[in-house]
C-alpha cells in the first residue's frame, strides 16, 4: 500500500527544506522526498562561499531585485514581506546560528559554513515530525483526491497535498537538474526553457592578454549591456568574463541579438579629467595612464588590444570600452537559472489553477535574482508562502 501524508514535498533543498518547517510545525503530517541520498546538497555548495543567506538592502530595493516574464505586480514585495531578511536572520539565531553583515550588505552566518546550520535545521525538522525519504527520484504524478506520486525506485506515495521544491536546472551533480520540465509537459503545465543565470560569459582573449590578465580582478567598474547598468567586479578567465557585474546583466545579454557590454574603467573621473591626467603626454599614453591612472593589470591587458594616438582617444576606450560576448557559459555552470514555470500558471497562493492541492516554491518558477543573498531569500520567501498556503487549503479541504 502507497505510503500516504497529508502533505509531501518533493525536493529537499533550501526551499523543500524551509517549506516542511513551516507546513509541520502548523501541525501537518509530512513526508519529504529527495532523489539523493541526503537533503541540502545544493545548500552545502553555496556554502562554499560563506553561505550568503540574504542581503541588508532597504526592501523597498530589495524587492526590485527580482524579474521574470509576466510576474504578477507586486508579487515579491508580498512574498518578501512575508518573510524578510530581518525574519530569515531570526530564523537562523533559533537554530543557534549567529549571523553578521559584512561591509558589502550580505549576511553571513559568523562561521562561514553551511553545514552546522543545515544539521541543526534537520534535527528540528525530525523534531517536528517530518518524514524523510532519500533516493526517491520523482517521475510521474497522478491528480486526484489524492494525488499518486511515482517515483524511480518504484514505491508510490499518495499525499492530500503536493508542494515542489526541484529547483532550477544549475549544479546538476546536486540534485537540481530541471529533469521536472518533461512531467510538467505531460500535466500540461507551461514553463518557460531553463537557462543559465549569474553565469560567467564567453570572450575569446589573445593569449597576451591572458598572460597578464587571467584570473585577476577588475574592480569597481561600471558595466553597461543596452539600458541597463551594473556596478561591481569582473574576473577575467581563459574563456571569457566571470564576476559580479556581469551576472546583473544577463537577463539584459540574453535578449541581445548580439550581447555585448561597455565597461567604464574609471567610473570616479570624467573623460577630461583623464584627459588632463596625460596633459603633457605625447606618445606611449597606455603606458603612461597604466601609472597616472593606477589602471590595473587586467584593464591595462584589455585597452592594449588597441593603438591610440591621443590621450581624448584612451579616455573614451577607458570610458567606454567594447567587449562582444558569444554566449554564456553552460547551464550546469550557472550559480542559478532563468525560466521555469509560467508565472500565469499560479495563482496568488503558488497554486497551480489547473490542479488544486498543488504548490510550488523556489527556482522552479520563472524568476531571477543577483548573487547576493536574493537567490537564498527568494526561496525561503516562496516556501514559506507556498506551505502557508498549503496549511490553508487542506484545512479548507477537510472540512468539506
Amino acid at each position: 500500500m502507497p505510503f500516504h501524508s497529508q502533505l509531501a514535498i518533493i525536493g529537499g533543498g533550501p526551499a523543500g527544506l524551509r517549506a516542511a518547517e513551516v507546513a509541520a510545525s502548523a501541525g501537518l503530517q509530512v513526508t519529504l522526498y529527495d532523489a539523493k541520498p541526503s537533503v541540502g546538497r545544493k545548500f552545502l555548495v553555496a556554502g562554499k562561499g560563506g553561505l550568503n543567506l540574504t542581503h541588508a538592502e532597504p526592501l523597498e530595493s530589495f524587492v526590485t531585485r527580482y524579474s521574470g516574464p509576466d510576474q504578477p505586480v507586486g508579487i515579491w514585495e508580498n512574498l518578501i514581506r512575508e518573510f524578510d531578511p530581518t525574519a530569515l536572520r531570526k530564523w537562523a539565531a533559533e537554530l543557534g546560528v549567529e549571523t553578521f553583515q559584512a561591509s558589502s550588505g550580505r549576511i553571513y552566518p559568523r562561521a562561514l559554513k553551511a553545514a552546522p546550520l543545515l544539521r541543526r535545521w534537520i534535527e528540528r525538522l525530525r523534531g517536528l515530525g517530518v518524514r524523510f525519504e532519500m533516493n526517491h527520484r520523482w517521475t510521474s504524478l497522478q491528480p486526484g483526491s489524492p494525488y499518486e506520486i511515482g517515483f524511480e525506485n518504484g514505491i508510490p506515495a499518495t499525499a492530500d497535498a503536493v508542494l515542489l521544491a526541484l529547483g532550477g536546472g544549475s549544479w546538476a551533480k546536486t540534485g537540481s537538474d530541471g529533469a521536472w520540465t518533461s512531467i510538467f509537459e505531460s500535466l500540461g503545465i507551461a514553463h518557460h526553457p531553463l537557462a543559465p543565470a549569474n553565469c560567467g560569459w564567453e570572450h575569446e582573449w589573445t593569449p597576451e592578454i591572458l598572460a597578464l590578465a587571467e584570473g585577476k580582478p577588475l574592480k569597481n567598474l561600471h558595466v553597461h549591456a543596452a539600458e541597463q547598468v551594473a556596478i561591481g567586479e569582473l574576473m577575467l578567465t581563459r574563456y571569457g568574463l566571470e564576476g559580479g557585474a556581469i551576472y546583473q546583466l544577463g537577463a539584459t545579454l540574453r535578449a541581445m541579438a548580439e550581447p555585448a557590454i561597455f565597461i567604464d574603467f574609471k567610473p570616479t573621473f570624467t573623460e577630461a579629467q583623464l584627459v588632463t591626467k596625460l596633459s603633457s603626454v605625447r606618445q606611449n599614453f597606455l603606458n603612461e595612464a597604466r601609472t597616472r591612472w593606477k589602471l590595473s593589470d587586467p584593464a591595462y591587458a584589455i585597452l592594449s588590444r588597441d593603438t591610440f594616438d591621443s590621450a581624448a582617444a584612451l579616455a573614451r576606450a577607458a570610458k567606454q570600452h567594447c567587449v562582444r560576448l558569444t554566449r554564456p557559459r553552460p547551464l550546469d555552470e550557472a550559480i542559478s537559472s532563468a525560466g521555469g514555470l509560467c508565472w500565469p500558471e499560479l495563482d496568488a497562493s503558488l497554486m497551480l489553477k489547473k490542479l488544486p492541492g498543488l504548490f510550488v516554491a523556489g527556482e522552479m518558477i520563472d524568476w531571477e535574482a543577483p548573487t547576493g543573498g536574493y537567490l537564498m531569500q527568494g526561496c525561503f520567501a516562496t516556501a514559506t508562502h507556498a506551505a502557508k498556503a498549503a496549511v490553508a487549503w487542506l484545512d479548507s479541504y477537510q472540512e468539506v
